[in-house]
């Protein structure tokens, strides 16, 4: 079977079905458990996540009845075999027993790890290809179809963190094969979706220039200045003006990289809250 946590959460049985839960709280509870799968989450843990710092008097109990319906969603739904232990009861909480690739959560991480690990090792091509699997993973917003509490909410953050590393991941890799034409649609997007990430800007314009469209580089450059200067009150980084430096004057053609290979970031979402 598999938990899918990335997009609405849903269960896939082992032959097949899809079923998402209806209860809101029974998926609170579920989804939380499956963060850190076969590891114990505490009831204090899950209480907080289901009640904030407000939790009712009756939430120990409460809780215990979250647990008995899913355990009885399971059961009646037959979404697993009926012998297998899947929640199980451990003091101080709760744990959900599953095997290696059946949160989804889990195989994305470890395919990110992966990827960043061959380009590492200089093997852009791989990376290309284990980073494509972990991205192709993503059917929308993490948890999408209930409403998540504080402690979800950390862990959609941390998803969401991650999913930016892959996405430079990939770029990273198709640079590194030259695929610097291919990458320029998917930069596009990602510069709208991530307004104040630096680094996809920067590499916005590396590869614009690389192709040889240095209006549309010297254009790029401009938006990323004036976003800079009009909502944080920033100059460009020392890459960016080099970039734009290098496509003003493009000769020598000397063979070198558009970007460096470790290229400077700044966190602009930190620095507009500092």
């Amino acid at each position: 079977m598999r938990f899918n946590l990335i997009g609405p959460f849903e269960i896939v049985t082992d032959d097949g079905r899809i079923y998402r839960p209806g209860t809101p709280k029974v998926c609170q509870t579920l989804a939380l458990l499956l963060t850190r799968p076969n590891e114990i989450i505490t009831a204090e843990s899950l209480i907080q996540e289901l009640w904030g710092q407000r939790p009712p008097r009756s939430a120990v109990t409460t809780l215990q009845t979250y647990v008995y319906h899913a355990r009885r969603m399971f059961a009646n739904e037959r979404l697993t075999d009926p012998d297998r232990s899947l929640i199980v009861t451990s003091p101080p909480g709760y744990a959900i027993q599953v095997a290696d690739g059946e949160v989804d959560v889990q195989v994305f991480e470890r395919l990110v790890n992966e990827a960043r690990r061959e380009l590492a090792d200089d093997q852009p091509a791989l990376a290309l290809g284990t980073v494509g699997e972990a991205l192709d993973l993503w059917r929308g917003p993490a948890l999408a179809n209930f409403p998540a509490g504080d402690v979800l909410t950390g862990h959609i953050a941390h998803l969401e963190e991650l999913r930016i590393r892959a996405y430079e991941i990939r770029i990273e890799a198709k640079d590194r094969l030259g695929q610097h034409r291919e990458s320029i649609p998917e930069l596009r997007r990602l510069v709208s979706e991530h307004p104040l990430n630096e680094w996809f800007h920067s590499r916005l314009i590396a590869a614009l220039g690389a192709t040889g469209r240095r209006a549309e580089a010297l254009q790029a450059y401009q938006n990323v200045r004036r976003l800079l200067a009009d909502e944080l009150g920033l100059e460009p980084s020392l890459e960016l003006k080099r970039l734009q430096l290098r496509i003003l004057n493009p000769e020598p053609a000397d063979g070198t990289p558009w970007h460096p290979s470790r290229p400077a970031r700044r966190d602009l979402v930190a620095a507009k809250s500092a």
